[in-house]
């Protein structure tokens, strides 16, 4: 399939359709520049995130894309502009808005001792908590890893359903594989204001979460250099 490179693609593996259609509600009010279209792809019923993500991939031509939960607000109208004034550099395979300048050998992103980026979370009622990191110097941070709430790729690369058949780290995952193949993984600089609001409910780490973690480290572990 060609890749269009005036179409970006929005692609949320859902199984609340009261979430997605407030996800929506941000998308469908995003300024597009001249000469570019949006496409809003839910994938439902998904077997795991990394199977529902390449399914999203498959299903639309669109060279720009982006990969976000459910709960995730896009605040910043003009997060289109921005990206692609970001993807004009060639080398940038993927861009988050939250995550580490260096992995740990935990493999978990917050666990590293340079984080960078900012999410407002609103995981309560009537409780916001502005989760603002170190800022970019620059228009932008290179990282290791993004969390997966938001992640925006120019490059089709296949997120690893064979090895992550659940819920856990396919983001951590996918910012490792676009490493191995030569593209760069960043965060923008969000000073000013934030780019989303991800209203996840607070919960503990679920059971089956070591056991991805084992099997990411398994597949990345020799690869992880980090920060002491």
């Amino acid at each position: 399939m060609g890749m269009d490179e005036s179409k970006i693609a929005f692609i949320t593996c859902t199984n609340s359709e009261d979430w997605y259609s407030e996800c929506r509600l941000y998308l469908e009010s995003l300024r597009l520049p001249a000469g570019m279209t949006a496409e809003l792809i839910p994938v439902r019923g998904a077997a795991s995130m990394c199977a529902g993500y390449n399914q999203g991939m498959a299903a639309t031509e669109a060279k720009y894309k982006v990969y976000l939960h459910q709960d995730t607000l896009v605040v910043n109208k003009d997060i289109v502009q921005d990206l692609l004034d970001i993807f004009a550099d060639k080398s940038i395979g993927a861009v988050g808005v939250i995550g580490c300048r260096s992995l740990p050998y935990s493999g978990v992103w917050w666990d590293g001792l340079r984080t960078y980026g900012r999410v407002l979370h609103a995981c309560e009622p009537e409780s916001v908590v502005d989760s603002h990191c170190r800022e970019p110097e620059g228009a932008y941070q290179e990282v290791e890893a993004v969390d997966g709430l938001f992640i925006a790729t120019q490059y089709d690369i296949r997120w690893r359903e064979d090895i992550f058949t659940g819920w856990h780290l396919y983001d951590t995952s996918i910012c490792k594989e676009m490493q191995r193949a030569g593209y760069k993984v960043v965060v923008p600089n969000q000073e000013k204001d934030f780019w989303c609001i991800h209203c996840p409910k607070e919960k503990p780490l679920a059971y089956e979460y070591k056991g991805y973690q084992k099997a990411f480290i398994r597949e990345y572990g020799r690869e992880l250099n980090p920060e002491v």
